[in-house]
């Protein structure tokens, strides 16, 4: 299962937010040919990437940030956008442009260096927005905890879209990893669990002085933990359509 979209729109166009998506498409498209080729994807990433042992050598400290725009796969780049264009606009709306445009790389970087601090030794390249997206979701689900998402079950043949409050669908996602990053070892490729959560703690405490600004606690009783925008009028994609008589 996993989120499709959320029941409140920003109140206003959320420009970072789609420029960031817009920046992390083009640059999987401009990547696409390294992607190809061995040698030129081994460059790629000891280029930009994250490479922990490269950290610990005293090098390779751009790559917190410009590893946060590369991917390793089309459903790599779209599980992140879909999670950021789900998160991302509500708190966006609620920070400012360029409060969240600097929320967004310093999670990232955070996220990043708890990764580091996993596997310093690891020459394991990193690549991936997960842990700044994670970072929107942590903001998001101190600011907006009870915002209603919507949730798509695949079991098998049988499909479902199910409205949940945003703290169950992030609170299971965070298990996830968690779980995940007791069970595997930092130093071998795949997901960078740690990066995960450490971007979501990340991004709880970057959204402290916003949520504090909001009201803090009273926030939460006048909003009733929900963004201030009108809910989506949506229908169920599982809906079957009626046909009427001839």
């Amino acid at each position: 299962m996993f989120p499709i979209r959320d029941h409140n729109p920003s109140g206003r166009t959320p420009f970072v937010t789609y420029a960031l998506i817009a920046i992390n498409v083009g640059v999987f498209l401009y990547t696409l040919d390294s992607a190809m080729n061995d040698r030129a994807l081994d460059a790629l990433y000891a280029q930009y990437a994250l490479v922990p042992r490269f950290l610990t050598e005293g090098f390779g400290y751009g790559g917190l940030v410009t590893s946060m725009f590369l991917h390793g796969g089309l459903l790599h780049l779209a599980g992140n956008m879909l999670y950021l264009y789900i998160f991302g606009d509500n708190l966006e709306d609620a920070m400012g442009h360029l409060r969240f445009g600097l929320f967004y790389l310093a999670a990232g970087v955070l996220a990043g260096l708890v990764h580091y601090a996993s596997a310093p030794l690891s020459m394991v390249p990193t690549v991936g927005a997960s842990g700044a997206v994670a970072g929107v979701m942590g903001g998001y689900l101190l600011l907006f905890p009870r915002a209603r998402v919507d949730i798509l079950v695949i079991l098998i043949v049988f499909f479902k879209v199910i409205p949940v409050p945003a703290w169950l669908t992030l609170a299971l996602w965070l298990g996830l990893q968690v779980w995940g990053g007791i069970g595997a070892s930092p130093d071998e490729g795949g997901i960078a669990y740690w990066a995960h959560i450490g971007g979501f703690v990340a991004g709880m405490a970057l959204a402290l002085p916003t949520f504090r600004r909001l009201g803090g606690v009273r926030f939460w009783s006048r909003s009733h933990g929900l963004p201030p925008h009108p809910a989506a009028p949506y229908r169920s994609l599982t809906a079957i359509p009626k046909i009427r008589r001839r």
